[in-house]
């Protein structure tokens, strides 16, 4: 063993000139001290270095672990919360939605309501009160009226007096191009009549329908402007409408229900004319008239007779325990056009109660999560995500 008195030699001569060393040098040079020169054999009856013993980490060390671990244990709480949110997210399909999640579509009938500056002219805002107005229905389909109501008022929201100079309809072309339809005057009066509820309580009404005030043969945007009096101030609004004459669909029939795969589906017969991509709406109230969910079929439909399947979901019913029975109510649809404008075809929409469920045990509905191939990709990254940053954590909380 010759050839091991120069390593012994060095070793001794690193440790006497650096007692505060690292370590690991003293053990990579224990363990240098193993491998034979280059050329030389290795005994048959040598073994290996024993392993260096587990050395406490400097202050400066242990500092910067805890800082790397609390960095990870924030990537780690993040992980959780965002594996969470989706999954709970994602437990139920798009086309079964719990009615708390989509309060502003639950009530669609119900009157377009806004309170906002009265603004003259030059754009600047009037002192001290606030224009009021209501508007029934934005999109509006064959014989619909549509009404519409505006009023100033003052801080505490009394009605003032006020004067309506001028009100006219008009159609809005795209741009470029000419309107075909000439301006339509509007009678916005406080007398109680053509749409006015009460009269002399200074909330000016009027009522629009297209189909009979000139515009039955336009499709697209339909605008009534005011020209409005407070005082001595002068103010203006306006209000939209979008219009479709001629539907591209109807209904043609009562709904069908069937449980199906766990979930209560319920089916509306249509007569399609026109095929395409269309989006149908209905809401679910439970025995009590309470909301329970958003109904929506989203898909290509043929022409010809159809069945527009809306589902209530079964792992939705189980969680939220609806009262039996359940009721659909205030159906709407429309003809989606892609990249176009107007972008919609609207279908005659059903007001109020379409039809009123069997009553079922809670146990005939499946209490299985939504799946897709989406929503399991999704989950299995997230997971990644959520397990890389525990193996941080749990590296980094051990010792040297």
């Amino acid at each position: 063993m010759w050839w091991l008195a120069p390593t012994m030699l060095v070793a001794a001569w690193i440790i006497w000139g650096s007692v505060d060393a690292a370590p690991q040098v003293a053990a990579a040079v224990v363990t240098s001290s193993a491998i034979p020169p280059e050329g030389a054999k290795a005994s048959a009856t040598s073994t290996p270095a024993a392993a260096a013993p587990a050395v406490p980490f400097s202050a400066s060390g242990i500092q910067a672990r805890q800082d790397q671990r609390a960095v990870w244990q924030q990537r780690l709480e993040r992980a959780k919360e965002a594996l969470q949110a989706y999954d709970r997210s994602t437990r139920y399909p798009f086309e079964s939605q719990p009615a708390s999640d989509h309060v502003d579509q639950m009530r669609p009938n119900d009157p377009v309501v806004e309170d906002h500056a009265l603004r003259q002219q030059d754009g600047k805002a009037a002192d001290g009160v606030r224009l009021r107005t209501t508007q029934e229905r934005i999109f509006v389909q064959g014989n619909e009226s549509v009404k519409f109501t505006v009023s100033v008022v003052d801080r505490n929201g009394m009605a003032l007096p006020l004067r309506v100079v001028r009100a006219n309809a008009h159609e809005v072309p795209a741009p470029n191009t000419a309107s075909l339809f000439p301006d339509v005057p509007m009678n916005f009066n406080d007398d109680g009549m053509a749409g006015d509820l009460v009269p002399s309580d200074k909330i000016y009404s009027a009522q629009l329908q297209p189909a009979q005030q000139g515009f039955g043969g336009l499709f697209g945007q339909i605008r009534v402007e005011l020209a409005l009096q407070y005082g001595g101030q002068q103010g203006f609004t306006y209000f939209d409408v979008m219009y479709t004459p001629e539907p591209p669909a109807t209904w043609s029939g009562g709904v069908r229900e069937a449980m199906e795969d766990g979930s209560l589906n319920l089916y509306l017969k249509a007569n399609v004319k026109e095929a395409g991509r269309y989006v149908i709406t209905g809401r679910i109230d439970d025995a009590n008239g309470k909301p329970f969910a958003l109904l929506t079929f989203n898909d290509e439909v043929a022409a010809g007779s159809q069945d527009i399947k809306l589902t209530v979901f079964g792992k939705l019913v189980r969680d939220a325990k609806p009262a039996f029975p359940l009721t659909l109510r205030d159906v709407d649809g429309f003809l989606l056009r892609p990249d176009a404008f107007p972008d919609r075809r609207l279908m005659p929409r059903i007001a109020g109660v379409v039809h009123t469920s069997k009553s079922y045990p809670l146990t005939s509905f499946s209490d299985t999560s939504w799946t897709s191939e989406e929503r399991q990709r999704y989950l299995t990254e997230l997971n990644k995500d959520l397990s890389n940053a525990q193996d941080h954590v749990d590296q980094l909380g051990k010792g040297p």
